[in-house]
């Protein structure tokens, strides 16, 4: 239940839309995942879950297809927001690297973006963001910080004229040792023959190029996303959890909006 209610919590933000249109809505659908249970790890998961919407199109607190964010400060070209990642738990037995270690608990990654329109036309926008975020990580009894992960990306926005849009962002991962020993680090109490004690250092992360395509049909959206890490020259990279150098996360959803509010909102580009 616990990875089920992590897995809701991240998906309800990309999964949604913004632009011109009631200033709320609420709504939800399935969808249906496959990724790993970290970045480098052997094992994929599917699931087939129920998935909430939820959109807000205010001028201050945004929740839209991307991300839930508050901006506190906008320009014609620039702005700066506070953005919200994270990832889901894993349990560590089954097999894979961490067999016998302890499992990861959800993470919560908040902080700053500092976001620069580089280009801006009819139907297309990119964008350059670099999201500082301070990462936590809980069980839903404790909490403890993770370190910190910042993600400087290009983002490119299109809207063709059927109503379709991709979206294609591509950029760097970089992470504090406390970050990556969190995910990565082996401690000598939990190293055993295969799997000898490792403790990472801070700096590049590997990299990230993620796809995603959305259309709306009125009170009907579907979208899907195909995001792909890679991990070669990670500062991790000789950490004996790190499986693989390569990783694919995919998705696909379909959403009803079953309530809207009749005061307009929207989000400008």
């Amino acid at each position: 239940m616990k990875r089920a209610f992590a897995i809701l919590t991240l998906l309800a933000a990309p999964l949604a839309w913004a632009d011109e249109g009631p200033l709320w809505e609420l709504g939800g659908g399935v969808a249906a995942l496959s990724f790993p249970d970290y970045r480098g790890s052997a094992r994929q998961r599917e699931y087939l879950l129920p998935v909430p919407m939820v959109v807000y199109r205010g001028e201050v607190f945004q929740a839209d297809r991307e991300r839930v964010r508050g901006v506190f400060f906008r320009s014609e070209r620039a702005e700066i927001d506070v953005s919200i990642n994270g990832s889901v738990p894993v349990n560590s037995e089954g097999g894979g690297a961490r067999e016998g270690m302890p499992g990861l608990d959800p993470t919560l990654e908040i902080g700053p973006s500092f976001n620069w329109k580089l280009r801006q036309s009819p139907g297309q926008t990119l964008t350059l963001r670099i999201p500082v975020r301070a990462v936590i990580a809980s069980d839903f009894r404790s909490v403890e910080g993770a370190g910190f992960l910042a993600n400087p990306n290009l983002n490119l926005d299109v809207r063709f004229i059927d109503g379709w849009k991709l979206g294609l962002q591509g950029g760097a991962l970089f992470g504090d040792r406390r970050y990556h020993d969190y995910f990565y680090g082996v401690v000598e109490e939990q190293a055993r023959p295969g799997r000898p004690a490792y403790r990472a250092n801070g700096g590049y992360s590997g990299a990230q190029l993620i796809a995603s395509l959305s259309k709306r049909f009125d009170r009907w959206f579907v979208g899907g996303f195909v995001k792909a890490d890679f991990l070669g020259g990670a500062e991790f990279e000789s950490s004996p959890l790190v499986e693989r150098r390569d990783n694919l996360t995919a998705g696909i959803a379909v959403t009803y909006v079953f309530a809207r509010s009749e005061r307009r909102g929207s989000v400008p580009d």
